[in-house]
Order: structure tokens, then sequence, then C-alpha cells
């Protein structure tokens, strides 16, 4: 029995955006894989690229992930046995292993031009070849690259590959991948002995951290090859990888960059829960034993198994999304969503604390986001001028019958007590009146009084939450918008 390796994954954005829901994706599940296996879970920051690179999106993507529950053990803010954790700040090692590779002849500096590059380019794709390096500078003597750097020439540094070699790597989740080096070439692993690229410095970062599984998208797939060569040929242990499935618009095409990129704190902006927004993501790819949508962090952790996530592409469904919101929001106590609501509300509506909390009550079911709270039920708190025709139960009634139902059924609510104004009393006084006259002919001019819009809760849940003395009011506002004196 060999010894067995710890589990140590990463997740290692590059601040060059906010934090988004693909990372948060890709986060999920590094986090879920490191919990359930009893492994550490690394956060690594990715700013080689200074231009780009900004403080303020690393601390976007920091919170957003914290916020998310998504504990790190190790990272730039608490350190840890392999820090530094920032690759700017990592450049002495990776200049030791270019010079390593570039002593042992492993690689080597390459001067040619961008223009005859792009020729040589041209040449192959119309002599029908895979576009790679042609390997100009490949034997260019020490003496030669000495002039030519003295000269001024800016050179980049490519890892000299082997033609013919099969580089094959079993991927957890597809299985066996295999590609030719004949299809790469000599590619480029850094423009300079303290500017790595990409594939470069992820594979030093990932040996020295001893990370022992890399667990990232599909689009990530084509760079494998590349670091497994450049492992190799550093001497280094290669981590076994898993590439989770793209996300894809709902009629299976690539989901466009704006929607996938659509930062995270815009989601929660919009009202979405932070709690709902992974549930939504960890089912983008991975599919639990049972039929079981609703899952709390810790039974993310219990159930997951990278075996259990799909090759195929994941679907991106707002309306998938906005369901297991909506879901959360039910889930949420009276408390805790007053807590949560407090962002999207004017301050004012939560000085009735009574009306709001009933508010609440009534509008829970209907909503999808925070947001949807304050556009649903802002009619309970201000209400808006509307027109004496939305008033009339289809085209047929009378102004004249509008007043008069409404009289009945405000006398009938004006001799109610204020204890009375419950769904079940309130239902049982002016039901009678309804099923004798007709029930739209009284409840629609009564629940339009009472709101002032077309669409909206029941009648008696609304004079629930208005209680009697608002009630009245707004039925003699009605009264006097089609010509009757208020009744005093």
């Amino acid at each position: 029995m060999g010894e067995t390796i710890p589990v140590r994954v990463r997740m290692a954005p590059s601040p060059t955006g906010y934090l988004h829901l693909g990372t948060v994706r890709t986060a999920l599940f590094n986090y879920l894989f490191a919990r359930k296996e009893g492994g550490a879970f690394v956060v690594r920051i990715e700013d080689t690229d200074q231009e780009r690179s900004l403080p303020m999106y690393e601390k976007d993507i920091l919170e957003g992930l914290a916020s998310l529950g998504l504990v790190w053990d190790e990272g730039p803010d608490i350190g840890g046995a392999f820090g530094p954790y920032r690759q700017s700040e990592r450049l002495d090692i990776y200049e030791r292993y270019l010079q390593q590779l570039l002593d042992e002849k492993k690689a080597y500096w390459c001067f040619c031009l961008k223009e005859d590059l792009e020729e040589e380019k041209k040449a192959m794709l119309a002599s029908g070849l895979l576009p790679k390096y042609g390997g100009t500078c490949r034997h260019l003597t020490d003496a030669e690259i000495e002039a030519k750097q003295k000269s001024g020439l800016g050179g980049v540094i490519r890892l000299a590959l082997s033609g013919g070699v099969a580089i094959e790597f079993n991927d957890i989740i597809r299985g066996k991948v295999s590609i030719s080096s004949d299809t790469i070439g000599d590619f480029i692993i850094a423009k300079g002995l303290r500017a790595p690229l990409y594939n470069f410095a992820v594979v030093v970062d990932d040996a020295q951290m001893e990370i022992s599984h890399v667990i990232r998208g599909e689009d990530h797939i084509t760079n494998t090859p590349k670091q497994i060569v450049i492992a190799k040929a550093l001497g280094f242990d290669l981590p076994k990888y898993a590439h989770l499935p793209l996300i894809l618009a709902p009629d299976r095409s690539k989901l466009s960059k704006r929607s996938l990129e659509t930062s995270f704190n815009e989601y929660i902006k919009d009202g979405y829960l932070p709690e709902a927004l992974l549930n939504f993501l960890v089912l983008l790819g991975w599919h639990p034993q049972d039929d079981k949508e609703l899952f709390s962090l810790d039974e993310m952790i219990e159930s997951f198994s990278l075996k259990r996530v799909q090759k195929a592409g994941a679907i991106f469904a707002m309306d998938k999304l906005d369901w297991f919101n909506a879901q959360y929001i039910r889930l949420l106590s009276s408390g805790e969503l007053i807590v949560r609501l407090d962002k999207f509300v004017p301050k004012e509506w939560t000085s009735d604390k009574k009306r709001f909390e009933r508010a609440l009550a009534v509008e829970r079911e209907r909503m999808h986001t925070l947001k949807d709270f304050a556009t649903n039920a802002s009619f309970f708190f201000e209400l808006q001028e509307y027109e004496a025709s939305l008033l009339q139960w289809k085209d047929t009634m009378e102004f004249s019958d509008v007043r008069n139902n409404l009289k009945e059924i405000r006398t009938i609510l004006e001799e109610t007590p204020e204890e009375l104004f419950t769904l079940e009393e309130l239902e049982k006084l002016c039901m009678p009146l309804a099923d004798k006259i007709g029930r739209g002919m009284v409840l629609w001019p009564l629940r339009v009084a009472l709101c002032g819009k077309r669409t909206s809760p029941g009648p008696f849940e609304i004079m629930f939450v208005l209680g009697k003395h608002e009630t009245l009011q707004r039925i003699d506002n009605a009264l006097a918008l089609v010509g009757q004196d208020t009744l005093v």
C-alpha cells in the first residue's frame, strides 16, 4: 500500500475583474471536495498581469467567497506554510525554476520578431499544417544569445519539446485525454526571467504548494498538456485533474460572457440570497444520488463526489435560479427575512412594525427575490393614484354600482371591531354580501380601492395588513374618486 497523499486543492482567481458566478462555482466544487476528503482549501491570487490586476478586485473576490461561507485554510490574507499566496510576490521562485530549465537546455531564449512569426503561421496554414513555432532560435549558442540580448532584443523563453510524444492524463471526470506534442510545438513559458506566463507560474505554484487535485473549468483543458510537460521538465509530480463542464445557455449554446461574468455582487444587489446561489451553482454539473434539490452547505459537503460530476454542459436557467431563491426566502424566519430586506425597502416602511410584518407574511409566497417585496408590496405603505375606471368590474359595471357596493361593504367594516380584522373574520363578514350581489361586483372594487392595482393579493389579506383605520380611509378615497362624498 502506497502512502496516501493529503488532499489539497486551490482556487486561483485573477484579480482582473469582480467575482462572478463561474468563479464561484469552481471555488464551491473545490471547497466541497476538500471538506469531504478532510483536506485543505487554498486560495491563491494569480496577479502576474500587473496592468489589469487591481487590489479592489482581489478584495471583492475574497469578500465574496467569505460571504458564501467558503472559508479557506491558506491564502493571501491569512498566510500558510506554502506562501506567499500572490504570484506577484513569488517572482524569485519563478526566476529560479526558469533559470534551471535554461541551464538544463530544456528551455531556450527566442528572439524571433512578431512579424516573422505571423508569416510563419500563415505559411503553415496555407500548407494545411497546424501552426506552431518552427524552432528557429532553438539552437542558438550562448554567444549568440548574449549578443542579441546586448543589442536590446527583447527575448522570450520557450520550452523545448520532444516531437512525436503523446501527452496523456486521466481526467477524473472525462477519462483518458491524449494529445501529441507535435500539435503544441515549443511554446512560450515566460517573457523574461521575472515575467512568467500563466502556464509556467501555475505549475510551479501547484507543485510548491503540494496541490493534489486541480479542479477547474473545461475551458482550461487545453492548458493541461502544456502544464504537464512543464511539470515533467522540472521534475515535479503531477496532480490529478478534474475539468468541470461548461455552463451553457438554455438553448445549449455557449453562455454569453456577459451572463457568465455578471458579478456576484450584482446578484446580491438584485435580491438573490447567497445560500440560494450556492444551491443553484452546485447543481450546474453535479447531481446527487437522489432527487433532492435543496441543500445546505453542510449537506452539500456530505453528498458531494467528483464521480457524480457530469461531462455534458450545465444549463444556466434564470427561472431555476429564481425558483431556488423563492424557496430559500420561504425558509427564512420572519425575523431573518426582515433583516435581509433592510437594504431593499424604505426606512419609513419599517416604522409601522405591525403592518410591515403582516405585509411580509402576505407577500412572502409571491417573492422570488428580495427586490420583489419593494415592488409588490409598495401599495401597503404608499397608495398611488389610479383611474376611477379601474374600480369597475368588467366593462358592464356602472359607477353607481361601484358606489353602492363600496358603501355597503364600508358599513359592514365600520361596525367591525379592530380585533376582528383577521383573515377569517373579514371573509366571514364580507362574503355574504359578495355572494348576494356577485363576488366580482363586490370584491373587485373593494380590492382596487385598497391597493390601486390591477393585480394584488385578495382584499381580505390587504385589509388584514392595513388595519381598520387605513382600510376605511382607502374606501373613502375610492368613493370620492367615483363622485360620492366620504361617509362619516
